[in-house]
């Protein structure tokens, strides 16, 4: 288990824990000497020198914040400001009343993990279009149908999940866009859990994140895998804090997505299996949903409130249902003959 701290992972220039540790090779690198030595521990005298430096600094610091609080205190306000406040307000309570994914966090969680094969998402991409990231949100889409429909809630046509899909977006003045220095924002997308259709989960799917693509700006799948070393660890600590600072009451989950190298990697020659994220949850919200491809696989690591969602199972199997159910759209379909092809005569029988 991998946990970096933001004063290490500052998405500019991040060196992750996982790309030092892991080798390309089953190889073992040498083990470098260790010159490391301790400095000398402060004497009594230091200390308290010390402790009268941060006394004396204490007031102006208590001091500069006041004037902060002041100032903000007196900032004007507008009217329209307050009223926007208030009617999102309004619409954000009606939204988690009726969403069953917006709960009361405990202090308890629920963790499973799935996973699946990549060459299934790569074969609904060619049958259906769209990116690989667009059938995994349709996945989840699909799943997230399932489990309602399991608790026995209403999935009206038009019922729709609000997603906060983190990615990544080439700085404007980077010139390596497989640095990590990439910037991560946060991008809403709704999940039409209410279209029985799962090809049409897609489409509506892949015609939002189309906005995304067109920018210009946007980080490649192929970019962010290229990166050396193994990347997914620290974009999905990036992306948790991007969906910290900007997730609303509005929205119903997060999900996460990084794209990993697609060979082995060892850890001083023992190989890794699999990589499966854990995105902590955002306040009021009982589900997160982190993915990773590693190796030909797609992991899923589903991080749930352990009150609020006991049958965080029952949607881990919901997950590999909805991507068999993608699967199904692409067996046995037959090649469409293009307009204006006449239909090939039927043959005639014998002394007709």
């Amino acid at each position: 288990m991998a946990k970096s701290h933001q004063a290490l992972v500052d998405g500019n220039s991040t060196v992750d824990i996982g790309q030092v540790v892991l080798d390309a090779t089953a190889r073992p690198r040498d083990t470098p000497t260790d010159t490391w030595q301790p400095a000398h521990p402060p004497s009594a005298l230091e200390l308290l020198a010390g402790v009268f430096a941060d006394a004396t600094r204490g007031p102006n610091a208590v001091l500069e914040l006041a004037r902060a609080e002041m100032a903000s205190l007196t900032g004007s306000t507008s009217v329209r400001e307050v009223l926007g406040d208030v009617v999102g307000s309004v619409v954000a309570q009606r939204h988690v009343q009726e969403s069953s994914l917006h709960v009361k966090t405990s202090g308890q969680r629920r963790f499973t993990t799935v996973q699946t094969e990549l060459e299934d998402y790569r074969t609904v991409r060619a049958m259906h279009g769209g990116t690989v990231n667009d059938v995994i949100l349709a996945v989840v889409a699909g799943a997230l149908r399932a489990w309602m429909m399991t608790r026995g809630e209403s999935v009206s046509p038009t019922r729709g999940v609000r997603a906060v899909v983190p990615v990544s977006i080439r700085d404007d003045d980077d010139e390596e866009p497989t640095s990590l220095g990439s910037t991560v924002i946060a991008s809403t997308v709704n999940l039409p859990v209410g279209e029985n259709s799962p090809v049409m989960r897609l489409h509506q799917i892949s015609y939002q994140t189309k906005v995304h693509k067109d920018t210009g700006r946007a980080v490649s799948a192929r970019s962010l895998v290229g990166i050396a070393g193994f990347a997914p660890t620290t974009l999905h600590a990036l992306a948790a804090r991007v969906a910290t600072a900007t997730v609303r009451p509005i929205d119903d989950v997060v999900i996460t997505n990084v794209p990993g190298p697609q060979f082995p990697l060892y850890a001083q020659g023992a190989p890794m299996l699999a990589s499966y994220p854990v995105v902590p949850l955002m306040p009021g919200q009982g589900l997160s949903v982190g993915v990773t491809s590693y190796d030909g696989k797609v992991s899923f690591g589903l991080n749930a409130d352990r009150t609020a969602m006991p049958d965080l199972v029952v949607f881990a199997q919901c997950v590999t249902d909805a991507l068999d159910e993608l699967l199904d759209t692409t067996k046995g379909s037959r090649s469409r003959a293009s307009r204006g092809r006449k239909k090939p005569r039927s043959p005639k029988k014998a002394g007709s």
